[in-house]
């Protein structure tokens, strides 16, 4: 199996907020009030979609901001 297979079988077939390069997803948790009330919420990833150099080719991808940071991702710069 190579990369593009693995980001396939990690992104499925729709679109979510998970990261093509380490898989991070959304986390649950709970939003909480000055008087205490908590509401079940979700805390989504930042995703953005890059356009990254995959097995040569240039792909788009959905990658996270830390992801991007940290220079996982190999960037297409178009030149």
């Amino acid at each position: 199996m190579n990369d593009f297979e693995k980001l396939q079988e990690i992104r499925g077939k729709n679109m979510a907020a998970v990261c093509d390069v380490c898989g991070k997803g959304p986390g649950f948790g709970m939003s909480v009030s000055h008087s205490h009330r908590r509401n079940k919420r979700r805390f989504n990833p930042n995703i953005q979609r890059v356009r990254a150099i995959v097995e040569g080719t240039p792909r788009h991808l959905n990658v996270c901001t830390k992801c991007i940071k940290s220079n996982r991702v190999v960037r297409n710069t178009g030149r």
